[in-house]
């Protein structure tokens, strides 16, 4: 028996996934959280063999989120469950030590067959990831400077190419206006630009790179 907590701000996807697995014999869900700091509580009074993670959440979330879990639970087994089809940002998790990443436009079949190698204690990563995974590894770190940013200063460079302000973003990373000031202004300097315009042509240019 698997025993899992499901991550998601959206109700509707957590109800959808409860009912998909219900239909399994060997998964059973133990709790549920619409957010990062619930799903830390959850964690600290259930057992849970496979948190089931998406990313993109107010508040704590990302690798921000799977950082703080593994530094509390270095044992936890975590499978990002999410809707950006990205390598950049599935790599990234993976680096952050979640142990899958699956997107939210693959089969159920998919994701109980993820949910079951994760749990024991095998890796996932989305088919239709697998190969641009492998050639973004495999470019050299220079070509894109992104190797150079801190993982909340990669989250933050992608808010702000969504065009989310410094505040909204100071509000949905639960952080202060300055530190996501200072971080803007670091990841400006690593990468070269000049205003964020820059940033937002270099960001689509990137997933246009990635779609290609």
């Amino acid at each position: 028996m698997i025993h899992m907590m499901i991550v998601d701000d959206h109700t509707i996807m957590r109800e959808g996934l409860k009912r998909l697995f219900a239909l399994d014999k060997d998964i059973f869900i133990v709790a549920e959280a619409a957010n990062g700091q619930q799903a830390l509580e959850c964690l600290h009074n259930a057992r849970v063999d496979l948190l089931l993670l998406d990313i993109s959440m107010p508040g704590l979330s990302g690798e921000a989120l799977i950082s703080r879990i593994l530094h509390k639970y270095p044992k936890q087994s975590i499978l990002v469950l999410s809707m950006h089809n990205d390598p950049h940002i599935a790599t990234r998790v993976l680096r952050a030590g979640a142990a899958g990443y699956l997107t939210k436009q693959q089969s159920p079949e998919n994701l109980i067959d993820a949910v079951k190698k994760v749990s024991g204690g095998a890796r996932y990563i989305d088919p239709d990831l697998l190969e641009r995974i492998a050639l973004s590894n495999l470019k050299s770190p220079s070509r894109s400077g992104t190797d150079s940013l801190t993982n909340r200063e990669f989250q933050i460079m992608r808010l702000l190419a969504e065009g989310a302000s410094i505040k909204e973003i100071a509000e949905q990373l639960m952080i202060s206006n300055k530190t996501v000031s200072t971080h803007k202004i670091n990841l400006m300097e690593k990468m070269g630009f000049n205003s964020t315009a820059d940033l937002v042509r270099f960001v689509s240019c990137l997933s246009t790179a990635d779609y290609a």
